[in-house]
């Protein structure tokens, strides 16, 4: 095999190393994107825009510490099932809520 066929060979090879990562990296930034969405529908109301809560509805800070340090799973029930004044958004999909719980822990202060 010449030296410009391993070339050929070896650019093929970067090239499709590439095109896969940008394949496999794009639906992550699509779920951002998602959760961000469904964060300004559903959340935003009361929580702020930027998750920081609302004074006036004694709203909570996602980004804060008491909110943090709760596991993924009792945030997925919090979603799912409501607590105290929020109410329960059951008609969001089990992806939908996983990506709430994401871009809530991206809120971290």
């Amino acid at each position: 095999m010449g030296t410009a066929t391993k070339k050929i060979g070896m650019l093929g090879v970067a090239i499709a190393l590439v095109a896969g990562s940008s394949i496999f990296s794009s639906p992550a930034k699509a779920d951002v994107a998602s959760a961000e969405a469904t964060f300004k529908a559903k959340c935003a109301a009361c929580h702020g825009a930027d998750g920081k809560g609302k004074e006036m509805m004694k709203t909570r800070d996602l980004g804060s510490a008491d909110v943090q340090k709760q596991t993924d799973a009792d945030l997925t029930t919090i979603i799912t099932k409501g607590k105290g004044k929020m109410p329960a958004y059951g008609t969001l999909t089990p992806d939908q809520v996983k990506d709430l719980v994401t871009y809530i822990r991206s809120l971290k202060k």
